[in-house]
């Protein structure tokens, strides 16, 4: 794993600290969306999990020992087993409770490019047995779940997952509701790339659409399409600089380039709006 992740990890799990208290205190929190589906919030990236007949189906783990938690949130929905878990990208806020979940006798799906990295970080029990290219349907509990790999976002193996009866979406980190994104450039990570898979999967909703950001609350098409209009305003204003001659400490120390969302409060403890601004530069910079 390397050094940037290892630190993103570290502090998704000291700001969920701060924000919950000590770790025994986290409580996984249950918000249903659309008919079986439900979103489960706790510590690292939201978990989805779709129950019905066929039995669970899951995306994103968080971190393993949370997994006994989280197993018993999802057994006072259903007591079906886990039939099927996704991984949304690589990051271990996200499949940190893979090897558990796999002790259930469930078949892990990702990527190709997450089963890689997994393999790199020496995540050899919680490996998926199932990986794709580019698109992959999964047709449980009444309806088909679209996974569709988005190339180069948040990493170079992120998906999202759409339910297509229930109209919920998953979009795993590739959106972060209410904050600035974490764009991994060690990872595969752009920022045109981010930016064109939000855009894409604007084909997708409409105004019904439930959202599971990969952190955050539940959200909207409205929500989800501010998110865009920042990045876009963003990349317009590195740009900018960055046509401008302006060099990286220029544009880190430019604060009006991100001040109207700063006063939102989208600025958390991994990235800062200094940080945002960085992000931007290195990747339009090459």
């Amino acid at each position: 794993m390397n050094r940037l992740s290892i630190v993103y990890i570290i502090a998704v799990l000291s700001f969920s600290l701060v924000a919950r208290g000590q770790n025994d205190d986290v409580v996984i929190r249950t918000y249903p969306l659309s008919g079986h589906v439900y979103m489960l919030e706790g510590q690292g990236g939201n978990i989805g999990i779709s129950v019905g007949d066929d039995g669970v189906f899951m995306i994103d783990s968080q971190f393993g020992r949370l997994t006994p938690k989280i197993l018993e949130t999802i057994h006072t929905i259903s007591e079906k087993p886990i039939k099927f878990l996704a991984n949304t990208h690589h990051h271990g806020d996200h499949t940190g409770g893979n090897a558990n979940i796999a002790n259930e006798y469930t078949t892990i799906i990702a990527h190709d490019n997450v089963r890689k990295r997994l393999v790199e970080n020496d995540k050899i029990e919680a490996l998926p047995v199932i990986t794709f290219n580019d698109r992959l349907s999964i047709y449980i509990n009444g309806e088909q779940v679209m996974v569709m790999h988005f190339e180069n976002t948040h990493t170079d193996g992120d998906s999202m997952l759409y339910f297509t009866k229930s109209n919920v979406l998953h979009t795993g980190d590739i959106y972060f509701a209410e904050r600035y994104p974490y764009i991994d450039l060690n990872s595969g990570g752009s920022v045109d790339g981010y930016i064109e898979a939000v855009k894409k999967a604007l084909i997708l909703i409409d105004d019904d659409t439930k959202i599971i950001p990969g952190h955050g609350k539940p959200s909207t098409k409205k929500d989800y399409q501010f998110f865009l209009d920042m990045l876009e305003d963003l990349k317009a204003k590195v740009l900018f600089e960055i046509k401008n001659g302006k060099l990286e400490e220029d544009v880190a120390s430019n604060t009006a380039i991100t001040k109207t969302y700063d006063e939102l409060g989208y600025g958390w403890s991994f990235i800062s709006s200094e940080k945002i601004r960085r992000t931007f530069y290195r990747s339009l910079k090459h």
